[in-house]
């Protein structure tokens, strides 16, 4: 809203009214306006949520080997970190960017999803919350809004990189003139860097296009249902999710950045994206209310982001992946959350195997796999066979939160360098 307000100032001749054109700027102000937010609106969002008695037990001190206790924490502060992201966009961005407006129903949509299901826990006294299938119709139907709205609206398209060599010099890489709906996607490590989904549906001709778009719609389905339970199961410690979820915001809006820079976009030799530096006043949005919201999730916490922040910050990451067209770089860039979900299931699968054949067996003493490294032998119940019993030495939840955000920064690195090597 302020933008539109201060280009008609501009239109005025209004001095120094100029300023909000500058993504730079309007990307500074939405981390600053985000994170004062989160933090001045959340002190006063934890005592609502501590008089209206609205909070989680996670852990009984009893139980845990640090005598660590979670109990009447307020919960679903995701909440904070919503209202956070959504005032800065909508005053400081352009409300008629289809990116924005493709970020912001994400945050709406997987911030209701989250609500309904902590409603069902905290107020329904139901520890199973939603039903599963609800929420994958919620993160289906998600997908299919984004991946169309990709598909469909002319707004979206990108410029080809165009390789030319002259006699006697080097290879040059210039962009097309020419904006141009593409299937194509930023891949790692191969010479060209784009891989173009259409490619795997060429036996159908003439109709490999249409074809290739389905493909695509049907990968933004399930990558956004995988980012966002892959965020909700790191989401068990103290400041985990958050902490992790902002560096992977940070390398995001680096990808963004540059994407949206015909330049940069050049030199690195990566597709330009018009419009796509709306996603940086976003995303710089999303950083600041995670850190903002760190100042009262961070150990000892005294409130949880249940999965009314959880699913929409996992969403948040796939869609903004998605439509800069990185979605496959989020292997590396998210390999926390891929991690945490593989020991979800293969925790699942093996105890499954046992159960059939009668005996009683995990692959971790717990999932997902941060419990692992903070639980005894001893909590196991007994006769159960785990196949993984290191390390001996139990960590402290503090040290392991700082050490799995260590190695997303490390992962986060390797995201960007991927760029370069080919």
């Amino acid at each position: 809203m302020l933008y539109y307000f201060f280009e008609w100032l501009q239109r005025m001749d209004i001095p120094g009214a100029g300023v909000f054109g500058y993504t730079s700027f309007r990307s500074l102000m939405a981390v600053i306006l985000a994170l004062l937010i989160s933090a001045t609106f959340g002190a006063q969002f934890i005592k609502l949520l501590k008089k209206k008695q609205i909070t989680e037990t996670q852990r009984d001190a009893k139980i845990d080997p640090f005598g660590v206790g979670k109990v009447g924490v307020p919960s679903m502060g995701g909440i904070i970190i919503i209202v956070a992201i959504l005032i800065p966009c909508l005053l400081l961005g352009k409300l008629h960017n289809v990116y924005m407006i493709l970020m912001l129903i994400t945050t709406i949509w997987l911030g209701a999803l989250g609500f309904a299901d902590d409603y069902i826990k905290i107020f329904k006294k139901d520890k199973e919350g939603l039903h599963g299938k609800f929420k994958i119709i919620g993160q289906v139907g998600l997908g299919l809004i984004v991946g169309l709205t990709l598909y469909l609206s002319p707004n979206v398209v990108i410029r080809e990189n165009i390789e030319v060599v002259k006699a006697g010099q080097e290879m040059e890489v210039i962009h097309s003139n020419e904006n141009v709906k593409s299937t194509k996607t930023t891949i790692p490590f191969l010479k060209s860097n784009n891989l173009d989904y259409a490619d795997f549906v060429g036996f159908m001709g003439e109709h490999a296009k249409t074809a290739g778009w389905i493909l695509f719609v049907f990968v933004t389905i399930i990558v956004i249902s995988a980012v966002s339970n892959g965020a909700n199961l790191n989401d068990g410690m103290d400041g985990m999710a958050a902490g992790t979820s902002a560096i992977i915001g940070v390398t995001l809006g680096i990808l963004a950045y540059v994407s949206s820079h015909l330049e940069l976009a050049q030199y690195l030799n990566i597709m330009y994206i018009p419009g796509s530096e709306e996603l940086v006043i976003f995303i710089c949005a999303f950083i600041g209310a995670l850190i903002g919201f760190l100042w009262y999730n961070a150990y000892p916490a005294q409130v949880f982001m249940g999965d009314t922040g959880s699913l929409t910050i996992g969403g948040i990451i796939a869609v903004f992946a998605i439509a800069i067209h990185k979605e496959l770089l989020i292997p590396i860039l998210c390999g926390i959350f891929l991690v945490e979900s593989i020991s979800v299931i293969a925790q699942r699968f093996y105890y499954k195997m046992g159960k059939r054949k009668g005996v009683k067996q995990r692959v971790f003493k717990r999932a997902p796999i941060h419990d692992h490294f903070r639980t005894s032998m001893s909590q196991i119940e007994e006769g159960c066979k785990v196949l993984i019993t290191q390390p001996h030495n139990l960590f402290h939840e503090s040290k392991i939160t700082v050490r799995f955000w260590i190695v997303t920064i490390v992962l986060a690195a390797i995201t960007i360098i991927t760029l370069k090597v080919r």
